[in-house]
C-alpha cells in the first residue's frame, strides 16, 4: 500500500462527496431542468448516503488492501444514518445486518433472488477505481466484490464495474480521448443493459446538450444502474480534466442529481486531484465524517 494510492483514492472520495453534497441542493421537478444558471446555493451543503457508503469502501481498502466483503457489510451497517437518504431496500438490509443478518442472504431477496439493480453500488465505487489507477482489470474485479454486498443484480454489478474502471483509467497518466476512454471502460463491462447504454453514450459523444444525451441514456430518475451510469460516463468522458464543467454538465440533465454528480465527481477527481476541485465549493461542503479518517 503506497501513499500515492491512498492519496488518489482520498482525492476521488473528496470529489465524490463534493458532487454529492452540491448535487443534493437541487430539487428537480419531473420533466424540468435542474436550474437556469450555474449559480451555487448557499452553504453548507450536506452529503448523502452516496458519500457515507463511499467512506466505508475506502476505509475497508485501507485496512485490508482489498475488498473484505464481511468488513464492508459491517461498516455499511455500523455507519448507516437513516437521515442520509438511503433507499428503503438498502436501509432495511443494513438494519438487518446490524441485527445479525447475513448480507449474502439479505442482498438477494429483491428481484426474485437476483438482488437490487439500483445505482447504489455505482455511486460509491469511484475511490476504489482510483485506488487501482492504471489497473482497470483489478478495479473491475474489486468493484464486483464491493457491489454484491448490497446490489448483486448483474446490472448493478455492471454499473459498479463501469464506474470503477472509469476512475482507474481517469487516474492514469495519459489523457485519453473521449471515445478511447469509453472504449477502455467497455472492455471490462459485461454484456447487458448497462453495457449497451455505455456503447450508446460512445455514439453520442458528438452531442453537446446534456438534456439531449439524457433523453436517450437516462439521468438516474429511475434510480437504476442502467439509467444512471451511461449518462454520467458520457459527461465525464467529455470533461475529464475540468471538475466544475463536468459537474454542471451532469447536473443540467436533472434526475438523481446527487448520485450522478457523486459518480462524475469521483471519477474526475481521481484525475485532477484535490487541487483540481473548486476551493470555494470545498469550503461550502460538509466535511467527511471523523470515522472515515484513513491511516
Amino acid at each position: 500500500m503506497t501513499s500515492a494510492r491512498i492519496g488518489r483514492a482520498r482525492d476521488s472520495l473528496l470529489g465524490l462527496a463534493l458532487g454529492d453534497a452540491l448535487g443534493s441542493q437541487f430539487f428537480v421537478p419531473a420533466n424540468r431542468p435542474a436550474f437556469d444558471s450555474r449559480t451555487v446555493p448557499p452553504a453548507p451543503w450536506q452529503w448523502t448516503d452516496d458519500t457515507e457508503m463511499a467512506c466505508s469502501v475506502l476505509l475497508v481498502l485501507a485496512r485490508h488492501g482489498t475488498v473484505d466483503q464481511d468488513d464492508l457489510a459491517a461498516s455499511f451497517a455500523r455507519h448507516h444514518d437513516f437521515d442520509r437518504g438511503y433507499g428503503p431496500s438498502t436501509g432495511r438490509l443494513l438494519r438487518l445486518v446490524r441485527e445479525g443478518g447475513d448480507w449474502r442472504v439479505l442482498a438477494r431477496e429483491a428481484f426474485g433472488g437476483q438482488g437490487s439493480w439500483g445505482n447504489g453500488a455505482a455511486m460509491r465505487v469511484a475511490p476504489l477505481g482510483a485506488w487501482h489507477a492504471g489497473d482497470p482489470a483489478e478495479a473491475a474485479r474489486q468493484a464486483e466484490r464491493s457491489a454484491v454486498v448490497t446490489h448483486p443484480h448483474p446490472e448493478a454489478v455492471a454499473g459498479a464495474i463501469a464506474v470503477a474502471v472509469a476512475a482507474a483509467l481517469a487516474a492514469a497518466t495519459a489523457r485519453p480521448a473521449p471515445g478511447v476512454f469509453l472504449d477502455g471502460v467497455l472492455e471490462h463491462v459485461p454484456d447487458g443493459t448497462v453495457r449497451a447504454g455505455i456503447a450508446e453514450a460512445r455514439r453520442l459523444l458528438t452531442v453537446r446538450d446534456p438534456g439531449t444525451a439524457a433523453a436517450v441514456l437516462g439521468n438516474g430518475r429511475q434510480v437504476a444502474a442502467h439509467d444512471t451510469v451511461p449518462f454520467t460516463l458520457w459527461a465525464v468522458a467529455r470533461h475529464l480534466d475540468d471538475y466544475e464543467t463536468a459537474f454542471w454538465t451532469t447536473a443540467a440533465a436533472g434526475g438523481d442529481i446527487d448520485t450522478t454528480c457523486a459518480i462524475a465527481g469521483g471519477i474526475v477527481a481521481a484525475r485532477v486531484g484535490a487541487e483540481g476541485l473548486p476551493a470555494a465549493w470545498l469550503d461550502a461542503c460538509e466535511p467527511l465524517p471523523g470515522w472515515a479518517a484513513i491511516p
